[in-house]
């Protein structure tokens, strides 16, 4: 399967709390909801496009937890294009913590080795949404085919962003970029390998 990461980022790289505050994820962090006022139909439709075409996701605890607690639990959620992918698709959590993922069909996996397993099974792919530590630590290992951004047009000032301010030096090779009608851009990568 192809590993792809889709994450929205403001245009100074934040990425927390892009739909809203939660009180146990982003606890005193006033500007969240950033990124939900500029998703017009398209943009909205896009997303749903992406999701629906996953063979499986790959989550981080937190997301994952949060995931489950929402597009897993709340019914209008649940209904909507996100919602019956996420609930219809293989899941897998990447953590040493977890041990029953609950929100079934998941399985827990842990360590470089386990998704490189996962990415090198037959399918089309292997998608992770928001999981900022995930995505940071595929990203490392080498282990991510394509990282899509969508990059909306805020600058929130602070607040957890995607990128270290130290972390490894990866080549990029943009193939592809859009822009949806409020402003919303997509800014499609591949690692720049050999």
């Amino acid at each position: 399967m192809k590993l792809t990461a889709t994450i929205q980022v403001s245009v100074d790289g934040v990425m927390q709390a892009n739909g809203g505050t939660h009180p146990d994820l982003d606890p005193g962090f006033e500007r969240g909801g950033w990124a939900l006022p500029l998703f017009d139909d398209e943009a909205h439709g896009y997303v749903d496009e992406v999701y629906e075409r996953a063979d499986a996701f790959l989550f981080g605890r937190r997301t994952y937890e949060f995931f489950a607690g929402t597009w897993g639990a709340i019914e209008q959620m649940a209904d909507s294009r996100i919602g019956r992918a996420l609930n219809t698709r293989r899941k897998y959590v990447a953590s040493s913590t977890l041990t029953d993922p609950g929100w079934a069909p998941a399985t827990v996996v842990s360590g470089a080795a386990a998704v490189r397993e996962l990415a090198a099974a037959p399918g089309g792919e292997l998608q992770v949404h928001g999981s900022g530590a995930l995505t940071r630590w595929l990203l490392a290992n080498d282990l991510v085919d394509e990282l899509n951004l969508l990059v909306v047009p805020v600058i929130v000032g602070r607040g957890t962003r995607l990128l270290p301010a130290d972390g490894p030096r990866l080549a990029l090779d943009l193939v592809e970029s859009r822009a949806f009608p409020k402003g919303i851009t997509l800014q499609m990568y591949r690692p720049a390998r050999g």
